[in-house]
Order: structure tokens, then sequence, then C-alpha cells
């Protein structure tokens, strides 16, 4: 049997994080799949009306890869993030690089950006729920969002995907 509907819940909203829930959603929006995402949590940054704040940071990533998106090939294939002390993911300037690194290699390997995959989610009608709750205690207004943003609590997340045969979590 095909799913016919998939879920997904977002709770990570920096710049790297920002990637799964919306190429999953407009994947499966492809497929003919009914998609809901809920952002909840740190996820909510997601839905902001400005994604330029959004940053990449490696403290707290240990498997991020952090290759250079320039230069010749050899230097492009080291991965320089298990030889750099973990000291220096602290110093001021790191999730400015990181962020900086991060979109050159994004674009370079010719993926959207954030924006057009939210904007492909939205043109196929994948519908964005936010945790009412979450919104309330991190102190947002509506008009810090985007107008497409329905705002509910938990309990109507899972009446939505109750109906669903597939969740994904992007919680980790």
């Amino acid at each position: 049997m095909s799913c016919e509907k998939l879920t997904i819940i977002a709770t990570k909203g920096s710049f790297d994080w920002g990637y799964p829930p919306f190429i999953l959603a407009s994947t499966a929006a492809a497929l003919g799949k009914e998609v809901t995402i809920f952002f909840t949590f740190y996820g909510l940054a997601l839905l902001k009306t400005d994604l330029g704040s959004l940053k990449v940071t490696p403290i707290g990533n240990p498997a991020m890869p952090m290759k250079m998106p320039f230069g010749p090939k050899w230097l492009q294939s080291i991965d320089f993030a298990p030889k750099v002390p973990n000291v220096l993911w602290n110093l001021p300037f790191i999730d400015a690089f990181s962020t900086s690194m991060m979109k050159k290699t994004v674009k370079n390997n010719g993926v959207a950006p954030l924006t057009e995959l939210r904007e492909l989610c939205l043109e196929a009608e994948v519908k964005f729920m936010a945790c009412q709750m979450t919104v309330e205690l991190f102190g947002y207004e509506h008009s810090d969002l985007i107008e497409e943003v329905e705002y509910v609590g938990a309990a109507t997340y899972f009446d939505e995907s109750n109906e669903s045969e597939t969740t994904q979590s992007l919680y980790m």
C-alpha cells in the first residue's frame, strides 16, 4: 500500500536543519502526497518572513563535514572538521564562516536556497502548522511568520498525523 499522506515534525531552525523538512516535503508533494509540516520549538525559525538570519554552527554537529567549497579538487576533498580542535568552534566568527561555507557549498551543488524550497512547498500546497504553545512561549507575533501558517495545538497535529501512514521526525 502506498503512502498518500506524509507528516513531518521540524524542531530545528538552523540554516542546515532547514533543508531536510523542505526537501522531504517538496519531494513528497511532487510525488502526489498530501504533506504537512508541524513546526515547533526552534523549527519555528523556518517560518520567519526573513530566513537571512539562519546560521550554521559546528558546535553540536559532530558529523558535519567541513570541506572547502572552492579551490583545487585536492583541497575540496579534505574534511577539516576532525582536524580542528573543538575549542576553535567557539570562536566568535566560526558561525558566520560555517554559514558562508555552507551557502557556497549549497550553491556549488545546485541545491535550491531555503527560501526557494519553502516557496516550492507552499506552491505544492504543503500545509505548514506552527505550534501555538511554542509561538507564545518564545514570544513570536503572527506578523513575524509567513502568512501561510496555520497556528495549532499538539492535539490538532495528532489529528493530522493520525491520518498519515508515514511520519518523519526531524528532532535530532
